[in-house]
This record gives structure tokens, C-alpha cells and sequence, in this order.
């Protein structure tokens, strides 16, 4: 079986590729990467179990390529412009690299003589606004995009359902909540905190952490729960065109993950709110129901949210 992973370099990429390899050796993996971008960081240690393509997403003759190279029988569409604050400063890229990435994938295997099952990840923030009543989240929810990586994601998400319909291609859609686990990204809020957490640790860093809006509530998915998720949305357990939750149905709020650091850290420190921090507008609660995805396929989540937080702690610890 051939196997493309666009964003392989990713946080979930690379996890989603060590799980591959992890479960069977006859898989032949593909990843795509950025000409500009040839750091393999998460992935220098499984590079030679891989086959990695340099691709462009934008790029319709990059992504063609692609595609008669790697014949795929699966693809993760995992490659975007992930941070949500990134999108408020440059909506044009969020959306160029998202909306058209998306595009030239799947107009090229429309065009190809492959007919691979494709998932497309979506996420939860494509939900927006949403109202007390109406938690936790289903599928059928109304959805109320509140930054431009959230139209970006609910366009991808549209646009998988559309060629579904109009061209019978092999399409499945999942709706992750807020990922995190070793290796996430400074950015990430879990990790923005454990990041800072450990250099304090260290002397780096003087005792204040710097936070943002204390009061959201999420859902949070351990990343190793999430690509084993995505791959069990790959095979004839779930229905082409359907969209899947992925959620553990638990929310907690920025507040929580906070206290649970000052139990986690071996030193005490003061939190300092950061205006750089607070983004225009926030989504209040985020919390799913994976109800549909947990009937038909029988996933359930395996790490809890304590020992997540903890493996993302030590990971920057041996950053640091």
C-alpha cells in the first residue's frame, strides 16, 4: 500500500508516520516537504523509512507531480497553515495555503488514473461561535467560523464534501479537537506553557509565566489518540463523504492546564497576562461529541489529559 502524508514534517505528520511504520512494515510512505523548508526535524529519525517529495501545495504542477509519483492508495491531507494567531496576521497565506492546497490535491487526483481514499483533517475551531446549548458538539452542529484559519478549515472541509458528490471520489472528514502531545509546537498553548515552564526550570527564564485568555474551554486530544483516529478513518469502517468528530467529550479550561503546571513544575512562578496573547475573538467552549466516529469504528481516546500534559513537559524539558 502506498501511503501519501502531505505536512509529514508536521507535529501530527510525523506522529501519523511513526504510527504507520509502527503498524506495518509493508506500507510504502510518502511525505510531502517545502523546498524552502528542509529541516526534517520530527521526522530525521524514520527519514529512511520514508520517501520524501518536495511539493509545493500552491503549486498545481508541484502537487501533479506529486501524485504520479507517489500513486497513492491513502492520502492524509495534513499540510496547512495550522495557528489560528497566525491567521489573524496573515489571512492571505492561511488562506492560499489551505484553501488552494486543497484544491490542486484534490483536482489532481480527479485528473490522475489513481483513485485513492483521501482524509482531509479538519478541525474543531470550524465550529466558531457556539452556543451553551448546543454542547457537546455533533457533526450536524451549525458552523460559525470565528478566525480566518477557521474559514480556511471549513472550506477545506466543503470542498471534500463537493468533489464526494460530484465526482464519487473516495473522501473522509474528520473534525479533530485542540491537539496536544510531545513535540507540539511552542505555539500551541500546552506547549507555550510547558516551553516557558522548563526554561524557568533551567534559570533561562525569570519566574512569570506569560498566558493569554485563562477562561476558554477545549477539548484537548492527545495527538497519538488523533492518528490512530485517522487511520482507522481510512478504512471501510466509516463512509465516504461522512465527517467524524474526534474528541475525548471532556473540556477543560486554560485556567486548568495552568494549575496543573504549578503541580508539575519544581519551581513556583507568577502568571503576567500578555496582550499578545488575546486573539480579536475567541471561541468560548469547544467541547465534542465523537459519538458517530466511536459507533462505527470503536476508537476511544487512550491517554488521559494529565498524562498528556505531562509527556509535553518533559518534552520541552529535554529541549530546554
Amino acid at each position: 500500500m502506498n501511503i501519501l502524508i502531505t505536512g509529514i514534517t508536521g507535529f501530527s505528520g510525523s506522529h501519523l508516520a511513526e504510527y504507520l511504520i509502527q503498524l506495518s512494515k509493508k506500507y510504502k510512505i510518502f511525505g510531502t516537504i517545502r523546498g524552502r523548508c528542509r529541516q526534517l526535524g520530527f521526522i530525521d529519525k524514520i527519514k529512511n523509512d520514508l520517501t520524501l517529495l518536495e511539493c509545493d501545495l500552491t503549486d498545481y504542477n508541484a502537487v501533479y507531480s506529486t501524485i504520479e509519483d507517489s500513486q497513492p492508495d491513502v492520502i492524509y491531507h495534513l499540510g496547512a497553515q495550522t495557528f489560528v494567531p497566525t491567521s489573524w496576521r496573515a489571512p492571505q497565506e492561511t488562506m492560499s495555503t489551505n484553501i488552494l492546497g486543497t484544491l490542486n490535491l484534490l483536482e489532481t487526483v480527479r485528473k490522475s488514473s489513481f483513485s485513492p481514499i483521501i482524509m482531509i483533517a479538519g478541525s474543531s475551531e470550524e465550529y466558531g461561535l457556539v452556543h451553551e446549548d448546543e454542547t457537546p458538539i455533533k457533526e450536524t452542529n451549525q458552523l460559525r467560523p470565528l478566525s480566518p484559519y477557521a474559514v480556511s478549515k471549513v472550506t477545506q472541509d466543503l470542498l471534500g464534501y463537493q468533489y464526494f458528490k460530484n465526482y464519487g471520489m473516495h473522501l473522509r472528514r474528520t473534525r479533530a479537537f485542540n491537539l496536544i502531545g510531545p513535540r507540539s509546537g511552542g505555539k500551541i498553548v500546552t506547549a507555550s506553557f510547558a516551553k516557558q515552564i522548563a526554561k524557568i526550570e533551567k534559570g533561562l527564564h525569570v519566574p512569570i509565566l506569560s498566558v493569554g485568555n485563562l477562561e476558554a474551554i477545549r477539548d484537548f486530544n492527545d495527538v497519538r489518540d488523533v492518528v490512530r483516529a485517522y487511520v482507522i478513518a481510512t478504512t471501510s469502517l466509516c463512509n465516504d463523504g461522512e465527517v467524524y468528530n474526534i474528541a475525548t467529550g471532556w473540556g477543560y479550561s486554560i485556567q486548568e492546564i495552568v494549575d496543573e503546571y504549578q503541580k508539575l513544575s519544581t519551581v513556583p512562578f507568577k502568571l503576567v497576562q500578555d496582550k499578545k496573547r488575546m486573539r480579536p475573538s475567541d471561541v468560548p467552549v469547544l467541547i465534542g461529541d465523537s459519538t458517530k466516529f466511536r459507533n462505527a469504528t470503536g476508537w476511544l481516546p487512550e491517554y488521559t489529559f494529565k498524562h498528556s500534559l505531562k509527556d509535553v513537559l518533559e518534552y520541552w524539558r529535554q529541549q530546554a
